[in-house]
């Protein structure tokens, strides 16, 4: 399992806590450091089951110059999106948990660590 963090984060802190306290083995990717590429951001998309703008921050700073409240939400679209995560990983929501079966969660409340956690 893999969670990627930062590590200014509540959100991401907590679900690091409930981690350690439930006995979980996982690796941490700080992502603000070490950037997912596109290919990354792509898989993880996948196993989420969810589309770029799904997973994006809308209210960071980087989100307001973009203006990605104006992009549109299509499948043509998509490359855009997942470009502007890339680009600006702090668009990025967090924390994002990659689970051993092959599946992914935006770990914000503790059911989803505990589901990510369930899932292995």
């Amino acid at each position: 399992m893999e969670i990627w963090i930062n590590p200014a984060c509540s959100k991401c802190r907590s679900a690091i806590g409930l981690l350690d306290e439930e006995g979980a083995r996982y690796t941490v990717r700080r992502y603000l450091e070490d950037v997912p590429s596109e290919d990354e951001i792509r898989a993880v998309l996948k196993r989420l089951a969810l589309a770029p703008w799904d997973i994006t921050r809308t209210q960071e700073p980087e989100a307001k110059e973009l203006a990605l409240a104006g992009w549109p939400r299509t499948d043509e679209s998509r490359d855009r999106w997942i470009a502007a995560l890339a680009r600006h990983p702090r668009l990025i929501q967090r924390p994002i948990i990659t689970a051993d079966d092959g599946t992914a969660v935006v770990a914000r409340t503790d059911e989803a660590v505990r589901d990510a956690i369930s899932r292995g």
